[in-house]
């Protein structure tokens, strides 16, 4: 599937959780927080790290919001998780 699909169902499903596999066979879970025109940013699932007040310091990991971006070509699978994945 080409990237414009998967931009267009990421741009569909932000704000919801979702697992992403990539073509080297890495699975994502999260949820989706930012769609950029290449990337695609997801907020990790599970226990979030404690940190000052919901900031974090930037770089790898939560920072300002977001997990590191996933490049939409390299998506090979998409699946929207259910509630309970939450």
């Amino acid at each position: 599937m080409s990237v414009e699909h998967f931009h267009g169902l990421c741009h569909r499903h932000m704000g919801r959780a979702v697992e992403i596999r990539t073509h080297d066979g890495r699975i994502h879970r999260g949820i989706i927080h930012r769609v950029a025109n290449n990337r695609v940013y997801l907020q990790p699932l599970g226990r979030r790290p404690r940190n000052l007040g919901g900031f974090g310091y930037g770089g790898w990991g939560w920072g300002w919001g977001f997990g590191a971006g996933i490049a939409l070509g390299a998506i090979a699978a998409f699946a929207v998780l259910p509630f309970f994945w939450w």
